[in-house]
């Protein structure tokens, strides 16, 4: 077992817990938080009490409307293919890009719905750690609109890694192996007797559950056959096996021998070690830091195996580890876009962000939900930061801390288009009047600059900073301040301190 933490702790490291098993808070969060103690907090966030369903996704997506639409998406073309009897072929051409286009248009908007109404779920869900595991999975299990193109089929994977966010790593990734998105991304529905595809018995072993060097090639072979037969009805959403197309011979997986089906390969997975290491490793530096010793991965693995891969339990002995508040833990990493944007838009109490600024925002800075790159998902830490991105992310802190005070004449327009380019969009610029600069920053605070000083830091990095920063931010608030701070004056102090590389970490 790990050394775990000492009974008391600080706000500092209340507020640290918050930002990397969630996505941070505001002060009274914080606080509301730290008052809890240790063992409480912790528990809080893993046992939460809200429903699954507190956030409904688009009706689109929902029960027969749904299925509707889905059904009404695949018939499509047939329809279109029927009305073209006695067109000429250019005019049959015409026709079938005007189809098809009209259909691509249906799920760009689907898919601008789905992304805006998951990052708003993470920005006001009191389940953080549920939403921040739900995020990992994404990247973990990485698919793509790209490919897979029904949102439908991403909006229901999304619903799979909630409903096991901290439930059994062994029963998701069989629960992946019938997904109908996954399904889609690897290419498992074209696997069939004789023409066995390899997409997904590669990628199950070497970035799913045991990393490269623990499985051969021989190993991927065989486990691809067994992996054939697996399809996918398009009309109804379901995945189902058809033995008829299945490999029912012998296969040899892991030196063990037998007619294997994809479920069989899963379970013999999970009865190697190093699917335990793997995963903890992945965990502990998504959540702590990168290249943890041997000896503390070795420990969590054998109580993760013994506990049948349950995430929950292996979270808690991190949370309430030692380890978890050292200095090589606390601010030691590059907030992911999201993280930046929804951390930025809690600590200044911002809860209803528009469609234009929340999918326009992730764009530009390089994340975009349900788009990750490739299968292995989006690369972290130092990657997540270049000259481009660095200025964006001080752009949109300017963007989001100064608003535009409903004057259009005053308002940057190059700015606001950035963040949406239809009049909707721009009617949100015209109206973003910034955060409640009276309740971030009472009137009583501003008489002194040290103090209104001092509360903004702990507001938007939760610890003390060097002196030599702390001055800097005294010194321009002093030069800044007339009879009174103003919410201008405000504003411009927080995007200052917003616009530094230590607002980047958390």
């Amino acid at each position: 077992m790990l050394e775990q933490a000492k009974e008391s702790w600080t706000i500092f490291e209340a507020a640290h817990l918050l930002n990397r098993a969630g996505f941070g808070g505001n002060p009274s969060e914080i606080k509301s938080f730290h008052a809890l103690g240790r063992e409480k907090a912790v528990d809080l966030l893993i046992v939460t009490t809200e429903p699954l369903d507190a956030f409904p996704p688009p009706a689109w997506s929902v029960g027969d409307q749904a299925l509707a639409s889905l059904r009404a998406r695949q018939q499509a073309f047939k329809k279109n293919s029927r009305a073209n009897v006695g067109m000429s072929p250019e005019e049959a051409e015409r026709a079938k890009k005007e189809a098809i286009k009209m259909i691509q248009q249906e799920g760009r908007q689907e898919a601008l719905d789905m992304q805006s109404w998951w990052f708003h779920r993470m920005l006001k869900s009191l389940a953080p750690l549920r939403e921040k595991m739900t995020l990992f999975w994404h990247d973990h299990f990485a698919t793509s609109i790209q490919k897979v193109k029904e949102p439908l089929f991403l909006v229901n994977q999304n619903d799979l890694f909630r409903r096991n966010a901290l439930g059994s790593f062994k029963d998701l990734t069989q629960a992946i192996l019938m997904d109908p998105a996954m399904m889609l991304y690897l290419d498992t529905q074209s696997s069939k007797k004789g023409k066995p595809n390899e997409n997904f018995a590669r990628e199950v072993m070497e970035l799913f559950t045991l990393g490269e060097g623990n499985y051969t090639e021989q190993d991927v072979h065989e486990a691809a056959r067994a992996f054939s037969g697996y399809y996918l009805n398009k009309g109804s959403g379901k995945v189902a096996h058809d033995k008829r197309q299945w490999d029912s011979a012998d296969k040899t997986i892991f030196g063990k021998t037998g007619p294997f089906n994809g479920k069989d390969v899963i379970g013999l997975i999970f009865e190697k070690k190093e699917a335990a290491r793997f995963m903890v490793k992945k965990l502990w530096e998504f959540f702590v830091y990168e290249n943890p010793s041997d000896a503390a991965i070795e420990s969590l693995s054998v109580s993760f195996q013994r506990s049948d891969f349950q995430i929950a339990p292996l979270l808690r002995d991190i949370f309430l580890s030692k380890e978890f508040y050292t200095e090589s833990a606390i601010r030691s990493q590059i907030k992911s876009p999201i993280q930046y944007l929804i951390e930025l838009l809690k600590q200044l109490e911002i809860t209803d962000p528009s469609t234009g600024f929340v999918v326009s925002a992730q764009q530009q800075l390089g994340q975009v939900l349900f788009m990750p790159p490739n299968v292995a998902g989006w690369d972290w830490g130092q990657a997540w930061i270049n000259t481009n991105t660095l200025l964006t992310r001080y752009n949109i802190a300017g963007f989001v801390t100064k608003g535009t005070g409903g004057d259009e004449k005053s308002m940057d327009t190059t700015k606001v288009k950035s963040f949406g380019k239809d009049s909707k969009d721009k009617r949100m610029g015209r109206a973003w009047y910034g955060p409640n600069y009276k309740e971030i920053a009472p009137h009583p605070l501003r008489e002194i600059p040290s103090d209104l000083v001092d509360s903004l830091i702990f507001r938007f990095f939760q610890c003390p900073l060097p002196d030599k920063a702390r001055k800097s931010f005294i010194e321009y608030a002093t030069s800044e301040k007339g009879v009174i701070f103003t919410d201008k004056e405000i504003a411009q102090l927080c995007h200052l301190m917003l616009s530094t590389p230590s607002y980047q970490l958390c």
